[in-house]
């Protein structure tokens, strides 16, 4: 389950993100790798971090490096995650390109509430683990999306499915 978290903006969980992403690699951040990462002026980083740092979610002065508090690692992991699923929802359930997944992930990400991120990540895992869904239900739905349907085929796909299905619960 998904943690409830704090309101934040798009804005201000792009920042977290970011910060999370740049220590990963480099242990701490500064201003100019986020605004390099985001894309934004120094200016806009700054005024950031100070509102971050205020909300205690970061460990901040000026010039100096950019650390996430321990409340600050939790929103950012759970921000992460979001993204995570996102994408993979995007990518092996929709079937878009890796980046058309990743950019899409990245505008939901911040619009969806617990409740729904939590209804997505467990409709992923039940179709995943469900002998009725799976990997080749998947590859059904890939082909659909590129061939459409093939009806004249519809009866004797459920009858390998079913056969498929009886081996499995035999052994």
């Amino acid at each position: 389950m998904m943690a409830k978290m704090e309101t934040l903006s798009s804005n201000m969980e792009d920042y977290l993100e970011a910060i999370f992403h740049i220590s990963s690699q480099k242990r701490a951040a500064r201003a100019k790798d986020i605004a390099a990462r985001l894309g934004v002026s120094r200016a806009s980083v700054t005024g950031a971090l100070k509102t971050l740092s205020e909300r205690k979610l970061i460990n901040y002065n000026p010039y100096s490096f950019i650390t996430l508090t321990d409340r600050g690692m939790a929103i950012a992991q759970e921000i992460i995650k979001r993204h995570a699923t996102l994408k993979d929802f995007f990518e092996n359930f929709l079937l878009l390109s890796p980046k058309q997944a990743d950019d899409n992930a990245c505008r939901v990400e911040h619009a969806m509430d617990a409740e729904a991120m939590n209804r997505l990540v467990r409709f992923l895992e039940f179709v995943r683990q469900c002998p009725r869904g799976g990997e080749d239900w998947l590859e059904l739905f890939n082909r659909f999306c590129h061939q459409g349907i093939e009806q004249d085929r519809c009866q004797e796909c459920l009858e390998s499915c079913m056969e498929e299905k009886i081996k499995a619960l035999l052994t």
